[in-house]
């Protein structure tokens, strides 16, 4: 089934907190999970309502995020947009996960360094 994923956007990475982000990323996946497309969407101010506004319209099936509030979680679920909350690090790692469905709430994805 094709799919559409919303991220907020902190530079590359799931910004640290849902109603604080100034930036979304759209991600268009097909029927087989392949990518499609990507857009980015500014917003005006940081709002959680915004970007919920945002999934409705876009009839977003996942919204890949850190730290967002039980109201706004809550409402999502409502709307069947599977939220996948509590995860950190750079947006590409968080897709190749969902894609693989293996990306699970409170996934840290940044990479440590042996030094």
């Amino acid at each position: 089934m094709p799919a559409t994923l919303l991220i907020p956007l902190y530079r590359d990475e799931i910004a640290p907190r849902f109603d604080l982000a100034g930036e979304a990323l759209l991600v268009h996946l097909d029927a087989d999970g392949a990518e499609l497309s990507r857009s980015s969407v500014l917003l005006a101010h940081a709002s959680s309502e915004e970007l919920c506004r945002i999934a409705l319209e876009e009839k977003v099936r996942a919204v890949i995020c850190n730290g967002i509030d039980d109201e706004f979680w809550q409402y999502l679920r409502w709307k069947r947009i599977e939220v996948i909350d509590n995860v950190m690090g750079p947006v590409d790692e968080a897709i190749a996960r969902f894609r693989a469905d293996v990306l699970r709430p409170g996934d840290i994805l940044f990479h440590r360094s042996n030094a």
